[in-house]
Formats: structure tokens, C-alpha cells, sequence
């Protein structure tokens, strides 16, 4: 199983989508062809695995497990995989990391306990951290949350501290939601003596978050967009607003209905999309998550028109 040492989190990363069957078993042909296809498209740098998009919340220890194999047997000898770690506690998070390292992941996405929603201590997310580096060298990602979510979203000043304690975190995913913040962190963390990378997954605002100079964005609307996404990022660095805004306007229908209330769905709303694209054979989601209306599907429908993605009059996508 291949690991890609000295793996570095930046450039574009999609997080993947997990198909089910109607029993809701993971369906691993649909999984295994969709990971494919997005290990093809230029410029995408790594994929990640058991992540919000793959509905981890809903998966257990030994089908994260599964879901890390089966995308190494389809992609990991060509494409580094990052795999999430979602934990409440600091001990079953190591117990996740040391299964990852094992099953062949280049990279780790930590996400923040829910605990922290009522508040953190400085010490509390360096311990969270410690424990997971302690089990494995891999790199690692800090998932940053809104600033709505209370202690999900770490003050800079920890994260800084984090840098400073445990060598091994290297970007983190912000989703603060705050364009200042965001502009700020990207300022300080990218130009600290050892850099760590801010990955964008402001994805309804992708456009003008690239435009501040993260060094790369992790985006689950890259599991459908993931060539636009690219273009956009190319088009950014090379500091052509011409072409990005031209791209820009071909994802926000998109992300218009993918990041519409409630936010909850926007998975749901992806895996909708890529059955209407012909990619997907159906659009299972596990409870509490349920399928959407045929009315949202038709707003689903309508935004893959308007992107260019889907032909009006037929179920056939063109090239993106």
C-alpha cells in the first residue's frame, strides 16, 4: 500500500463522496470508480477519505478503516490520500491516526472535538495534538471551523502554539467563515519560520478566498467540481483575474445551492448531482441525513445547467 513520504498538504484537494447501496452498505465499485475519477483530473494533489463528505459521522472504526483500503486499491499508488480523524476524545483520535498510518495514508485532517463547542483550554488542543503525533510522523491538517461554533474554531495564538510544539502540523483547513480572519491566518501562519499552508474550504466564496493566498483549498464540491476548482486555483496563481472570474462564474451556481440552508445537506446535494451527471448510480445517504425533495434536486439540476456541467435538454454532461 503506497505512502507518499514527504508529503506536503497544498494545492487542490477534493474530498471525496462515500456511495451507498440501498441498504446503506457502502457500495465500493461506485466509491472505487469515483475516486478514480477525480485522481484524474490535472492539478488535483491528494483526495481525502472519511471526512464530513464521506459521512463519517455515520461510520464506524472498522468502515473507516475499509473506506481508507478500498481508496488505496483504487488510487493510492498514483495519488496521496488524506484521511480524516474524527474523535471526540484524544485517545480513540491516536487509535484512528495509528489505524490510518497503517492503512497507508500520506496525510491526516484533524478535526476539532465537539467537546471544544462548549469553550477549550490552550493545553487541551496541544494534548489533543500531542497524542495524535505521538502514534505516527504523518502530516497533519488542523480543521479550523466557523467562528460560530465557539472552541471548534482556535484562536491563532494556539494554533501558533501547536506549529510550535508538535513539528508534524503542516496547513490547516479553515472554515472560520470570517474574511478578516481568514485574511489573517493566511498572512501569519504562511509566513512563519517553519510555514503552515491554509487550505481554503470556503468553498461558497471560493473565488475571493484564493484571492487572498491560501496555498492550496480542501473542498467536498470538488467531489463534482473538482476541474473548475483547478482551473480556478491555476488561474489564481498565475495572477490571471481575467480567466479566474470567468471560472468564478461558472462555480457559483453551484455553490449556490450546495451551501444553501440547511448546510447540513450540502453532501447530500452533492451526491444528487453526480447521479444526474451520470457518475453515481444513486444518491443513499445513512440517517439522520435523508433524500432530498424532487423540487431541491430540480435546483440541483438547474445549477449543473447554468454551470455548464449538464446539457439542458439530456442527462449528458460536456467537459468542464
Amino acid at each position: 500500500m503506497a505512502r507518499f513520504a514527504k508529503f506536503v498538504p497544498q494545492g487542490v484537494i477534493p474530498a471525496a463522496l462515500l456511495p451507498f447501496q440501498g441498504d446503506f452498505s457502502i457500495d465500493e465499485v461506485s466509491f472505487k470508480s469515483h475516486l478514480a475519477e477525480l485522481a484524474r483530473v490535472r492539478g488535483v494533489t491528494a483526495i481525502t477519505v472519511n471526512a464530513h463528505s464521506t459521512e463519517v459521522a455515520s461510520c464506524n472504526f472498522d468502515e473507516q478503516r475499509r473506506v481508507l483500503e478500498v481508496a488505496q486499491d483504487a488510487v493510492g499508488d498514483r495519488t496521496p490520500l488524506i484521511s480524516g480523524i474524527y474523535a471526540d476524545g484524544s485517545l480513540e483520535a491516536a487509535r484512528l491516526a495509528r489505524m490510518a498510518h497503517a492503512a497507508g495514508a500520506s496525510c491526516l485532517l484533524v478535526f476539532p472535538p465537539n467537546i471544544y463547542r462548549y469553550g477549550q483550554r490552550p493545553t487541551m488542543a496541544l494534548e489533543h495534538f500531542r497524542r495524535i503525533a505521538e502514534v505516527t510522523d504523518l502530516p497533519l491538517i488542523l480543521f479550523q471551523y466557523s467562528v460560530t461554533t465557539g472552541g471548534q474554531c482556535y484562536p491563532l495564538e494556539t494554533i501558533i502554539s501547536i506549529a510550535d510544539a508538535v513539528p508534524s502540523l503542516m496547513a490547516i483547513k479553515d472554515g472560520c467563515a470570517s474574511p478578516e480572519l481568514h485574511e489573517r491566518q493566511i498572512r501569519e501562519l504562511q509566513s512563519l519560520a517553519r510555514p503552515i499552508n491554509v487550505l481554503t474550504t470556503h468553498s461558497a466564496w471560493l473565488f475571493t478566498s484564493l484571492l487572498s493566498g491560501c496555498n492550496g483549498l480542501l473542498s467536498g464540491s470538488g467531489s463534482v467540481i473538482a476541474e473548475l476548482q483547478a482551473r480556478l486555483f491555476e488561474a489564481v496563481r498565475n495572477q490571471d483575474l481575467q480567466a479566474a472570474r470567468k471560472i468564478h462564474d461558472r462555480i457559483q451556481p453551484t455553490a449556490d445551492i450546495f451551501y444553501a440552508n440547511p448546510k447540513v445537506d450540502m453532501h447530500n446535494r452533492m451526491k444528487e448531482a453526480l447521479v444526474l451527471l451520470g457518475k453515481l448510480p444513486r444518491a443513499v445517504v445513512r440517517p439522520p441525513l435523508m433524500k432530498l425533495p424532487d423540487a431541491e434536486i430540480g435546483m440541483v439540476k438547474a445549477a449543473l445547467i447554468a454551470a455548464g456541467l449538464l446539457a439542458q435538454d439530456r442527462g449528458m454532461s460536456r467537459v468542464a
